[in-house]
């Protein structure tokens, strides 16, 4: 288990930084945001540029975003780690994991790009719903909280 916890991490990683080139090179330019529906009107693929945190909360201070994603990034990097010499709790490693994943993911984004690409819309009524934009690293860094905070508790 611990290698495929291992594996999880970089797997999250590239997948999503291909996802996100190929969101940036493909969807066609309509203002800031792009579009294309998928599943039938479900899902709606976008091109959407976070400059900030969640929900483009500190956009602002993008510095100051971008260095307290590196230093909670860099925290779990031990904590992780720490998490794979221990026997038992699979599911806070896997949590751990995703986690790490999808921060290493989104925090190489604002290093580099200076903004996150979030690509992800749910096509539904609630217009403040549909216009939230994800991607694949905020659903890893979200399951893998709350996986990690339920194998904690359990563990």
């Amino acid at each position: 288990m611990e290698i495929i916890c291992v594996l999880i991490v970089p797997i999250i990683f590239f997948g999503d930084l291909w996802l996100k080139n190929r969101v940036e090179k493909g969807l066609s330019v309509r203002g800031n945001k792009k579009e294309r529906a998928l599943l039938g009107g479900r899902l709606l693929l976008r091109r959407h540029h976070n400059r900030g945190a969640i929900l483009n909360t500190g956009e602002k201070k993008r510095p100051v975003v971008a260095a307290v994603s590196l230093l909670l990034t860099a925290a779990l990097v031990p904590v992780f780690l720490f998490s794979l010499g221990r026997r038992g709790n699979r599911l806070l490693r896997l949590g751990l994991a995703l986690l790490l994943g999808g921060a290493f993911s989104n925090t190489y984004d604002r290093l580099k790009r200076k903004y996150v690409v979030d690509y992800l819309s749910f096509g539904v009524k609630w217009k403040w719903f549909r216009s939230i934009v994800f991607n694949v690293s905020d659903f890893c860094i979200i399951i893998g909280a709350l996986l990690a905070a339920l194998g904690y508790c359990l563990g």
